[in-house]
């Protein structure tokens, strides 16, 4: 019965979020802010961090950021991350389409232990958007990105969208 009342409310935010014409917008929509931001430019100039993305493992194999490991948000498992990262002082940096998945991703590394975890802006949108190199399956250059949905496609402004016919989130 639960299930059946949460519904209409995931439907009507996810209207608002749809309807909004700009990632800045649509953030300021969905997320709290829990998870700090790092900037596509402050990345570019990241050196010590680990990169984990929080899409569908479909959407990770199209393309992601060179280095990014797959750490999925449904399937997402603490457990691997404390055996793969076992330093809780190590930075990470959490992204997805547009930020809104990786923040709630950050939000359980955090309190997890994990103190030094930042979610890029905009996610591998914002880092198509201002022309930064994606790589696909095979570690080779491409300008396909999983844009996750038509409606959510529309933030991405610069690179070939793909879809698939499921938008669940894993």
């Amino acid at each position: 019965m639960k299930t059946f009342s949460i519904i209409p409310v995931i439907l009507f935010y996810s209207y608002l979020g749809l309807a909004q014409k700009s990632i800045e917008k649509t953030l300021e929509s969905f997320n709290s802010g829990s998870v700090p931001y790092i900037t596509v430019q402050a990345l570019k100039t990241e050196t010590t961090a680990i990169l984990l993305d929080t899409r569908k493992k479909e959407e990770y194999d199209v393309s992601h950021l060179e280095k990014a490991h797959w750490v999925g948000f449904k399937s997402f498992n603490l457990t691997r991350i404390k055996e793969q990262i076992p330093d809780t002082l190590t930075p990470l940096i959490v992204y997805c389409s547009i930020g809104v998945r990786s923040e709630q991703i950050g939000e359980k590394l955090k309190a997890a232990g994990y103190p030094n975890v930042k979610n890029l802006y905009g996610g591998i949108f914002q880092w198509k958007i201002e022309g930064e190199k994606v790589v696909d399956s095979l570690n080779q250059s491409t300008e396909r990105v999983h844009a996750f949905s038509k409606h959510w496609g529309k933030l991405l402004t610069n690179a070939e969208k793909v879809y698939s016919s499921k938008t669940d989130f894993d």
